[in-house]
């Protein structure tokens, strides 16, 4: 059957802090976001610029804890501007029968305006009883993120 690449995580509506056109490529990424969805640094991400559809790819490094940084840097910060809204993924190539037959799970977040998180998804593939398709579920855990913070 061969291989398929999945979505496995994914930060959606993220905002524009920085633009830093004197930093050698990648785009920053606050690690609080990059640990939660497990991007790793130096991962292949593709980017979509929701305010003007610029879609481009680069790699990952971690900016600072906690301060919701999503920082294009080198080339890529002429497609984008401070304020504008991303949609950040991360892919990985998986064996298309074990997906079937095992499943496969992608997290993701929601930013506010802060780019801290509004919401956390799950998003699964859940292999059918037949062995030859997989459903998709998407559940909310964003409870048992707030709760997890509190302890």
């Amino acid at each position: 059957m061969g291989t398929i690449r999945l979505m496995h995580a994914k930060l959606h509506r993220v905002q524009v802090t920085e633009a830093n056109i004197d930093y050698v490529g990648s785009i920053t990424i606050d690690p609080i976001l990059l640990d939660k969805v497990g991007i790793l640094p130096l991962e292949e991400v593709d980017i979509v610029n929701l305010n003007n559809g610029n879609r481009f790819s680069t790699y990952v490094i971690p900016g600072e804890t906690g301060k919701g940084e999503i920082c294009p840097n080198g080339g890529a910060a002429l497609l984008c501007q401070p304020g504008d809204l991303l949609i950040i993924y991360a892919y990985e190539n998986c064996d298309r029968q074990e997906v079937i037959q095992r499943g496969h799970t992608a997290r993701v977040i929601v930013a506010d305006e802060d780019n801290k998180i509004q919401d956390f998804l799950i998003q699964t593939l859940v292999p059918c009883e037949d062995g030859n398709k997989v459903e998709f579920h998407n559940s909310s855990m964003i409870d048992t993120i707030l709760e997890s913070s509190q302890t």
